[in-house]
């Protein structure tokens, strides 16, 4: 298999942005390209592409995750995304993460259940499910997480809610009742709690 360089222009930080077949994009450095005679318009075998992805970018991508990763923890997906958006092809993105896995500094797990710990006590159970889906955790995962993290009384937040923003029963009138209501609701606590605490 063969492939054409159907891209090859310099961006910043001397680096150059090269596609190849108009689908598979990767940075190289303007040296790099140069020592490996990259340039629009010609053609490189599966094995020149084999070294560049072995020999530079997939211990380049490694290297990136771990540095990701040494900043702030994050899932799989995010680590992915991440990387993605530094123009590391698939195949490097996924040894990346493998190799991260492999040495547990990666860990979906470990994340969503140091997420529940940390925001408990503002976020209902329902909140903290949509916002781990959202950074990629898996369903069974977040499940187990919150079965097993979770042990803050729901009502109690609402209570927590509703001094923080000044909220007094005994004077609220039905649109201010309304206008809580919407806002508890949006963070995922349940009509009946919501209910009972504001009656």
């Amino acid at each position: 298999m063969r492939y054409i360089i159907t891209e090859c222009k310099k961006i910043n930080k001397g680096r150059v942005d090269i596609v190849l077949d108009g689908r598979i994009r990767f940075w190289l450095y303007t040296a790099e390209a140069r020592q490996l005679s990259l340039e629009e318009g010609k053609e490189i075998s599966e094995e020149q592409y084999q070294q560049i992805l072995q020999g530079i970018i997939g211990k380049r991508a490694i290297k990136r995750a771990m540095h990701i990763l040494e900043c702030q923890e994050r899932t799989e997906y995010q680590l992915r995304e991440k990387l993605m958006q530094g123009a590391y092809p698939k195949e490097a993105v996924e040894e990346a993460v493998d190799y991260v896995r492999k040495f547990h500094y990666l860990d979906d797990e470990r994340y969503a259940r140091t997420f529940i710990h940390y925001h408990q006590k503002e976020r209902s159970k329902k909140r903290l499910e949509l916002d781990l889906m959202k950074r990629g955790v898996p369903k069974d995962t977040i499940k187990l997480c919150i079965e097993e993290e979770f042990e803050t009384d729901e009502k109690e937040q609402i209570c927590h809610w509703l001094e923080k923003k000044q909220y007094t029963k005994d004077t609220a009138d039905q649109k201010e009742r309304a206008k809580m209501y919407q806002f508890l609701a949006r963070r995922g606590f349940s009509h009946s709690d919501i209910m009972s605490v504001l009656r």
